[in-house]
């Protein structure tokens, strides 16, 4: 409270000196004076109804005010005389208030320009009142009227919020001019907001989220309008919200969520899980998934009999596995594994894991080829096991749609398959054999198709046979192969539970004609046997399944019985 006979420096100087010299009178007290929210502005009055221009104007941070039967301000009768008091200021959410007032003679009490007390009675002792009013959220006028009519003068007037927590349900607002900075140098956070304008303003909670998660988590409570958090520098992003809350406990929503990212200066965490296995063609060597790694380091050690070899790093790996093909048979290994990030932070080294190597089979050959080779079959070619070094090789297998086909020495890295069949398509794949008779792994596989030309022809397709009277009718596909010349006609009856075949015609082929090739076959004094008719193609340069010993096509029919010759007696 400014006492009424103090001036406080907002009031106007009683004069000025202007530049000539010359004295001057300065404007009215009321038009120079400001007072800054939630300072009342206070004038003062010669009359009871606030009339006419006031005899002073300066500032009261508060309401209280007992003057006596004096003179509150120079200019003023004793009696009848007036006092108001206004203020503007922001009442942040509003909510319930308490408004106290007591005076001698009258007071009266706006909000808005709408009486909340009116004592305005000529007493001879101080009167009183305290009213609850809900105040709006924002900005609001209150005015505080006070006349003297006679006798003593004394005035005061409070005004606060009501803070129980069962009348008090108004949350605070939320905080405003929400900042975040991050220093790299320091690894800290630095967070600054608005004060709220809140009267029962109780404090501020910090809170902290990462990015893409919607759980909040409470850092800090405190009455200041900053903080400074220490988050942890993983190279992600982090969410910061301030929110308000009263004395009644109500807590208001977040502000605006200011983002801070920090540097990624933490390593992951040490591969667990890590095993190794010794195996064929090598020492597998796997670990479980590190959370936030990108690569892997595989560091190996030979554990000789001294036992001070380096530790080397042998390879650097995005999966969770590796295959060690550098490995030697029957010697002693150890393994360690380190997480990296993606800003190159490197984990502490697993534990090591101790192997003997084994005697293993040799590996599979590598770089197997095939190609047709005309005249003969299909040629394959491979390469011979490199890691790791097999000391015992003995030979190789042949192997072809998946069945042995052959096994040659250990110094041949070729082979020609010529028991195929022409134009036909077949898989390869070639082992390796030691001389303990371990076989490796199969080789990669490969597909080589046989020459079209050189190769006995492929069986004939669609054979069918029929008795027509003494003859046998047959009748096949043609053959596709350019180079058919003939086909073969053989005749077939069981011998001992044996099939003997005999030719018995040949029919040359013709391209001109239909696509079905039809021949006759006459047979001479049938005896109702069961025969066998093959058709066989034959080449230019002679070549057939027939004389190759291949599968070739027939038809099983029953031939008729002949009847007897007549006879003249």
């Amino acid at each position: 409270m400014n006492p009424a006979r103090r001036t406080t420096a907002a009031a106007a100087t009683t004069v000025v000196l202007a530049a000539a010299g010359t004295l001057l009178t300065p404007p009215p007290a009321s038009a120079a004076v400001t007072c800054a929210s939630p300072v009342f502005k206070r004038q003062f009055f010669a009359n009871t109804s606030f009339s006419g221009t006031p005899k002073k104007t300066d500032c009261d941070s508060a309401i209280s005010e007992n003057w006596g039967t004096g003179v509150p301000a120079s200019g003023l009768p004793k009696d009848n005389f007036g006092v108001r008091w206004t203020v503007t200021r922001d009442f942040g959410s509003g909510g319930p208030f308490a408004f106290t007032a007591a005076a001698q003679d009258g007071i009266r009490v706006y909000l808005d320009g709408a009486r909340k007390i009116d004592l305005w009675k000529n007493v001879s002792a101080t009167v009183s009142k305290t009213v609850n009013v809900t105040v709006p959220s924002g900005k609001h006028t209150l005015r505080v009227d006070h006349v003297n009519r006679s006798g003593s003068a004394n005035v005061k007037f409070g005004y606060a919020p009501r803070t129980s927590a069962t009348v008090d349900k108004v949350k605070p607002l939320p905080p405003t001019g929400t900042s975040a900075s991050y220093d790299a140098t320091t690894g800290k956070a630095k967070l600054t907001w608005a004060k709220n304008k809140e009267m029962d303003l109780a404090g501020y909670r910090v809170y902290r989220r990462l990015k893409g998660s919607d759980s909040w988590k409470k850092l800090a409570t405190t009455s200041a309008a900053s903080y400074t958090d220490t988050p942890q520098a993983t190279g992600e992003t982090y969410y910061y919200e301030i929110r308000a809350y009263d004395k009644a406990g109500n807590e208001s929503s977040g502000g605006a969520d200011r983002p801070v990212t920090t540097p990624d200066r933490t390593p992951p965490a040490v591969p667990s899980g890590t095993a190794v296995t010794d195996g064929q063609p090598g020492v597998s060597v796997s670990w479980k998934a590190v959370p936030g790694a990108t690569e892997y380091l595989v560091h190996r050690r030979w554990e000789d009999d001294g036992g001070d070899n380096p530790v080397v790093q042998v390879a650097r790996v995005t999966a969770t596995s590796w295959l060690d093909t550098k490995v030697q048979d029957r010697l002693m290994y150890s393994y360690w594994i380190t997480a990296l990030d993606a800003a190159g932070n490197k984990s502490a080294r697993s534990a090591p894991l101790f192997l003997e190597r084994g005697d293993w089979a040799p590996s599979a050959p590598t770089g197997l080829t095939a190609a047709a080779q005309a005249g003969s079959g299909i040629a394959l070619s491979w390469k011979a096991p490199a890691t790791p070094i097999t000391h015992d090789l003995s030979s190789y297998r042949i192997y072809r749609n998946g069945r042995l086909i052959d096994e040659v020495g250990r110094t041949r890295t070729s082979y020609t398959d010529t028991g195929v069949r022409q134009s036909r398509a077949y898989t390869y794949t070639v082992t390796a054999v030691d001389t303990q008779d371990q076989e490796s792994a199969p080789s990669a596989s490969v597909t080589g198709t046989a020459p079209a030309t050189g190769l006995a022809p492929a069986a004939v397709t669609g054979l069918s046979g029929v008795v027509n009277g003494s003859d046998v009718e047959l009748r096949w596909e043609r053959s596709p192969e350019d180079d058919v010349d003939r086909y073969d006609i053989y005749r077939a009856v069981q011998v001992d539970g044996v099939w003997q075949y005999e030719k018995w015609g040949e029919q040359y082929q013709v391209w001109d004609v239909e696509p079905t090739v039809f021949h006759a076959v006459e047979l001479y004094e049938p005896q109702g046997e069961t025969s066998r008719w093959a058709v066989v193609a034959v080449d230019r340069a002679g070549n057939s399944r027939f004389t190759s010993g291949e599968d070739f096509s027939y038809v099983t029919v029953t031939e008729p019985v002949s009847a007897p010759e007549s006879t003249t007696s």
